[in-house]
């Protein structure tokens, strides 16, 4: 699967859900588009867990200055 961006992943998941939903495919179709859905969810859990790391707190200090930290989990 190709890396895309977390908005296409959500797109790609968006679209899954509703060929489920609709009900028109067969159980083998159901269960590949089951698999095909985790592959996405998981590859958006790995891109929101990289923002997570890159996301940075700013902090306002009695003096007024703005500090910037690393956020850390």
């Amino acid at each position: 699967m190709q890396e895309n961006n977390f908005e296409e992943n959500i797109g790609a998941l968006e679209k899954i859900v509703q060929e489920l939903e609709k009900g028109d495919l067969n159980l083998d179709e159901s269960i590949t588009k089951f698999e095909e859905g985790m592959k996405i969810s998981k590859e958006c859990s790995k891109i929101l867990e990289e923002a997570e790391k890159k996301i940075t707190i700013l902090i306002k200090k009695d003096d007024e200055k703005i500090e910037e930290e690393n956020f850390e989990a």
